[in-house]
């Protein structure tokens, strides 16, 4: 009994050490195939889209430096469009005080289809000196930025510490957001969706820039150019996607052949443990989504699964309820710049 005693323990916590262990390596086996994903250097994928002189790339060429300051914001964009793909970077965010401030990572075609254009979306807003940063991910397709698909999150560590990974993978019937090996959000096309679901080939672009006006509470808290210059940091880029001219009419055949071999990489599919860990994701830090403002969509749009019991905790404005946060002291706003600026002088309670 003493023997039994004295090495349960032990023994207890090594099973319990080795089930972690092989629930990790499981939650994370999908993202094992982008160690065998080449990045690209900067100057070979991306081109400069305003700010120049605020662009600061790395003496190897692997990694770039976006700045901030009171003369103007920066950004990039890589120099070919895709049809759908795996686009990726690992992101450092500005620190201390960052409120107005918004730093975006995403896929558009709006310079080629001002009027139709599709856009996925990784948004970074800024807060005020000890509250952190907040984000929001959001989809378009072909114009349709009148019907806004934003969810605004938590995250779950200070992405100004140290570079984490942010990854969206597009294919002809689902769209994953991902945060390291995380998948945040699954947007999985329908017949209902029609066009609203991205289909155009598209350019992956970061930016840094000034949206005082709205971005942090409503722009009660403007960009503070004390703290200038303010950077956002990218490095390990990855552009895996069959680049096209999206004025061609016909999808070049190579390009229906990637998209094949696209679909059927371990990263296209997500495990049941995957799954699970994006559901506590979005239980944990989700406080904004648009499948539960019944303010805003009397009925849900044709993508939206709604859960009974997620739905409890939101109001109908699909923020949560009050006193249902996780993270009280976490940062203020969100905003999108096309559609749902009416929606951004709402306070985050």
């Amino acid at each position: 009994m003493y023997k039994l005693q004295k090495y349960s323990l032990p023994i207890l916590l090594l099973v319990h050490l080795v089930h972690v262990l092989l629930c990790v390596a499981q939650t994370s086996i999908a993202f094992n195939n982008i160690n065998n994903i080449s990045t690209i250097p900067f100057s070979k994928g991306f081109s400069p889209l305003f700010g120049e002189s605020n662009i600061i790339p790395s003496q190897d060429d692997q990694s770039v430096q976006l700045h901030l300051n009171q003369y103007t914001g920066s950004g990039f964009k890589s120099s070919d469009l895709y049809n759908h793909g795996f686009f990726s970077a690992k992101i450092k965010l500005p620190s201390d005080y960052t409120a107005g401030i918004v730093v975006a990572f995403y896929m558009t075609n709006g310079d080629i289809f001002p009027k139709s254009h599709d856009e996925l979306d990784f948004e970074f807003l800024g807060n005020l000196r000890g509250k952190e940063w907040r984000f929001q991910t959001n989809m378009y397709g072909n114009g349709s930025t009148n019907r806004g698909r934003e969810e605004r999150y938590y995250l779950w560590f200070d992405p100004s510490k140290e570079f984490h990974r942010y990854s969206i993978l597009w294919t002809t019937n689902t769209i994953i957001f991902y945060i390291d090996d995380v998948p945040i959000r699954e947007i999985v096309r329908n017949d209902a969706m029609g066009a609203d679901f991205p289909s155009k080939p598209m350019a992956l672009y970061a930016t840094i820039w000034d949206a005082s006006d709205w971005a942090t509470s409503g722009g009660k808290y403007r960009a503070n150019y004390k703290y200038a210059p303010f950077i956002a940091k990218f490095t390990d880029l990855i552009l895996h996607g069959c680049a096209t001219n999206p004025l061609e009419e016909v999808v070049p055949s190579k390009c229906d052949e990637e998209n094949d071999q696209l679909a059927s990489i371990d990263f296209a599919t997500m495990t049941s443990k995957q799954k699970m860990a994006m559901k506590k994701f979005r239980a944990k830090y989700m406080y904004y989504s648009y499948c539960y403002d019944t303010v805003r969509y009397l009925v849900p749009l044709s993508e939206c699964v709604i859960d009974p019991v997620e739905r409890q905790r939101f109001k109908d404005t699909g923020r949560l309820k009050f006193g249902k946060k996780h993270h009280p002291r976490r940062f203020k706003k969100r905003g999108q710049v096309l559609g749902a600026r009416a929606y951004e002088n709402q306070e985050d309670k």
